[in-house]
């Protein structure tokens, strides 16, 4: 292992490579309740020094993992067996931007919200925007297909890459896809988004910029049962709308926030819906008319509409702000991404509760309501004994209910390590053996982040050898 860090070392320098005890801590994991083992990590800045990087490890027969913000939820840039980390979070910069055509280049470890907020003074942004958008990077977006709040109207991180240039596990630099909107042969860009780091590391990404809406509005609709609020989710989508934005927080949510940002927020109730639409003002109000007529059929308590910018914000910061306001609850939390059915919102929250009361455990509802990805957060004290287990039982069962409804395991943080072994709960042994194939064709030798998403050892020698991955 030291030759692996010698050559390293020698090709970025020893302050770009890190292979102390406490660095080595840090990198081991992500934002997810699990934690691996890795031997040295990787700073590059500059496309070729991630192919060095690449070519060393493959060298020295040793697997890689690519790593963003390391604000993925899934253990999905967790390493295992020592692999190498490639962390690309120096590798932040615009590389151009194209005004008129409306796309960017940028670097993967450019964070969410600084490339929207770059481009505010042009009337664009990048429209994914997830919850952890002050932190997470694009390249993450890429490999995990992130979505957000509004990305009900505007579409997952899918919709907005356009190309994305990659090294590949051999240390082959390729360009998938291009500025053009509709590229020519197989769609390897499509591929790659959502890939989790399995198909190589990627360097630089074009990305679709979107206009900035000419006028928003934003309400806060509050009710007296969870069942109200989904059901009033249900009602605005059949009428034919598409807001911007539906989100649903429960009253255990809305208690943390509210403890947190001090915005006024109705804690006394089941359940609350932020909605927001977007288009030309003399529109907007007519949308809000309709919506509040929708939440009355559905026995809304109260409506606000929010009546300045400084309002909005106040109640999208305590929406973004939920999983860190949870601490005053409990300190940890395991929080799941499961995608099902609108119609089926409240007959699958309702088990979620009894779930949770069967295992002794809160679980916190905070959720993009308008296209049915549910986020629920099991909040718990790893201090007491035998929680851990109790919340990771509670939690299968959680995913069993909501591919049971007609649902998916994952909306937006991918599989990782967290979902690998319910993927047969979704997929037949054919579908699997095609996700391979597909895999091994990138990756032969299966040494780009290896262990993940597949649930059984791949023909090109992806090997599980920490087949649970660790709790911490």
């Amino acid at each position: 292992m030291g030759s692996l860090i010698q050559d390293l070392t020698v090709e970025l320098g020893s302050e770009r490579v890190r292979s102390g005890p406490s660095e080595l801590s840090l990198y081991r994991k992500d934002a997810s309740n699990m934690e691996g083992s890795t031997a040295v990590v990787c700073l590059p800045e500059t496309t070729a020094e991630v192919q060095s990087c690449v070519r060393i490890a493959n060298r020295h027969g040793v697997a890689f993992v690519p790593r963003g913000s390391g604000t993925g939820l899934s253990g999905g840039a967790v390493p295992l067996d020592g692999a190498v980390v490639i962390a690309t979070t120096r590798m932040d910069q615009i590389l151009s931007v194209d005004q008129l055509n409306r796309l960017a280049w940028v670097q993967p470890g450019l964070l969410n919200l600084d490339l929207s907020n770059r481009l505010q003074h042009l009337g664009l942004h990048f429209a994914p925007d997830p919850s952890s958008q002050q932190t997470c990077s694009i390249g993450g977006n890429v490999a995990n297909n992130a979505g957000g709040p509004h990305c009900l109207a505007d579409g997952v991180t899918a919709s907005h890459i356009l190309a994305v240039q990659v090294v590949l596990p051999d240390g082959t630099v390729t360009t998938l896809a291009g500025e053009e909107p509709e590229p020519v042969g197989y769609d390897l860009r499509g591929c790659f988004v959502g890939s989790e780091g399995m198909l190589g590391v990627a360097t630089a990404v074009c990305v679709r910029l979107t206009q900035n809406p000419p006028g928003v509005m934003t309400m806060l609709l509050d009710f007296a049962s969870v069942e109200d609020g989904a059901e009033t989710v249900s009602g605005i989508i059949a009428a034919g709308m598409v807001p911007a934005a539906v989100e649903m927080m429960d009253q255990l949510c809305l208690q943390a926030v509210e403890a947190y940002i001090h915005a006024d927020l109705p804690v006394d109730s089941a359940a609350a819906l932020l909605v927001e639409v977007v288009g030309l003002p003399h529109g907007l109000a007519a949308d809000v008319d309709r919506i509040v007529a929708i939440a009355h059929e559905h026995n809304v308590k109260t409506v606000r509409v929010a009546q300045n910018e400084d309002e909005r914000a106040l109640l999208w910061k305590g929406r973004k702000s939920a999983f860190g306001a949870i601490a005053r609850i409990k300190p940890n939390y395991y929080l799941h991404d499961t995608v099902v059915p609108r119609t089926k919102l409240p007959e699958v929250l309702a088990k979620i509760y009894e779930i949770a009361d069967r295992y002794e455990l809160q679980v916190l509802n905070v959720f993009h309501a308008g296209d049915g990805n549910l986020h629920p957060l099991l909040v718990y004290d790893a201090r007491e004994p035998g929680t851990i287990e109790r919340v990771r039982l509670a939690g299968e069962e959680i995913v069993r209910v909501s591919v049971e409804a007609g649902g998916v395991l994952s909306g937006e943080h991918g599989i990782g390590l967290e979902k690998r072994d319910y993927m047969p709960l979704m997929f037949s042994e054919i579908d699997l053996a095609a996700q391979r194939s597909l895999r091994c064709a990138f990756d032969p030798l299966g040494v780009a982040n290896p262990g993940k998403v597949l649930p059984s050892p791949a023909s090109c020698g992806d090997i599980h050898s920490v087949p649970e991955g660790v709790w911490i």
